[in-house]
């Protein structure tokens, strides 16, 4: 059955509201971004010196240490993941969901323990609704996330990494984090948190170059207990940085997508409402000349 002229006149009225919103959505999330962008361009100079100087450290000094030390034979693992706290952001948290799922099932089948540590309340519901434990999480912050959260997931990791087996700790932890390659790409990716593989930084010596000399003060050890927290604490807030940038895009194209569908909806239901008009006028012009019609037989049967 066609709808009334009202009910395409009022779908029309709440369509175009509804686009309003997406529109306004659409450009809070791309003025966002460009925030986002800004706050990892100004964390990048810190974030290669200091990737310099563990790699100095790590590598040249030889040291063995707790934070670099590979597990044998790890049984437990842990998978820290970011998602998103709301939704309107097209596949974003999905696509994350769905690299945590792979990584589950090749644990499993090695027959190892997993761990989850999640930000974001779509992964936490993701979790809770198919009853799966979580060993800590953290909300409210993804699309907009602070040092300081980066500083407590980072000490929550190394605390839980550097416990014993036997009392709870992990073998080892992975990042489940979405790096944005570009406005209409974002990609998730895996990445091993620790025990930590310091390559950044590390050029190969030729045959005539000199391998660098570095005396380290008080010692290795010492500057390794300093410098690796904070390494793994830039880590924590890369990942949560390129997270929040991707979360954003993601909700830019998604929010970009339903303006546009919102507009083409309009637009056909605007000629919609124009044929029931033009069909209603040509009902009330037959039946006028029907009424004109039967007056003029009455008047000559007169």
């Amino acid at each position: 059955m066609a709808a009334s002229l009202r009910e395409l006149r009022q779908r029309r009225k709440s369509v175009t509201a509804t686009k309003k919103i997406t529109r306004a959505m659409e450009l809070i999330a791309s003025s966002r971004i460009i925030k986002a962008q800004q706050v990892a361009a100004r964390a990048l100079p810190f974030t290669r010196e200091l990737n310099r100087a563990v790699s100095a450290v790590a590598n040249y000094s030889h040291q063995d240490h707790p934070l670099t030390r590979p597990s044998e034979n790890p049984k437990r693992i842990a998978i820290f993941f970011i998602t998103s706290d709301r939704g309107m952001n097209g596949a974003y948290s999905a696509n994350v969901i769905k690299t945590v799922a792979s990584f589950r099932q090749r644990a499993e089948e090695e027959g190892k323990e997993l761990v989850r540590y999640v930000v974001g309340r779509k992964g936490i519901s993701y979790l809770r609704f198919r009853d799966l434990p979580v060993e800590a999480h953290w909300e409210g912050f993804s699309d907009a996330p602070t040092y300081d959260r980066a500083v407590e997931i980072a000490n929550r990791l190394q605390e839980d990494f550097l416990k014993p087996y036997e009392e709870g700790g992990v073998d080892e932890i992975w990042a489940v984090y979405t790096r944005m390659e570009s406005m209409l790409t974002q990609t998730p990716r895996v990445r091993r948190v620790l025990p930590l593989e310091v390559v950044e930084g590390v050029h190969e010596v030729g045959a005539t170059e000199v391998v660098p000399l570095y005396e380290f003060e008080p010692d290795p050890n010492t500057v390794l207990d300093a410098l690796l927290p904070i390494y793994i604490r830039s880590r924590i807030w890369f990942y949560l940085l390129q997270s929040a940038a991707s979360q954003l895009a993601a909700q830019q194209r998604a929010m970009k997508s339903a303006t546009d569908n919102a507009q083409q909806l309009i637009e056909r239901l605007t000629r919609e409402a124009n044929q029931a008009r033009q069909a209603e006028i040509t009902q009330e012009i037959s039946e006028i000349v029907g009424g004109a019609g039967a007056l003029a037989d009455l008047t000559e049967n007169d």
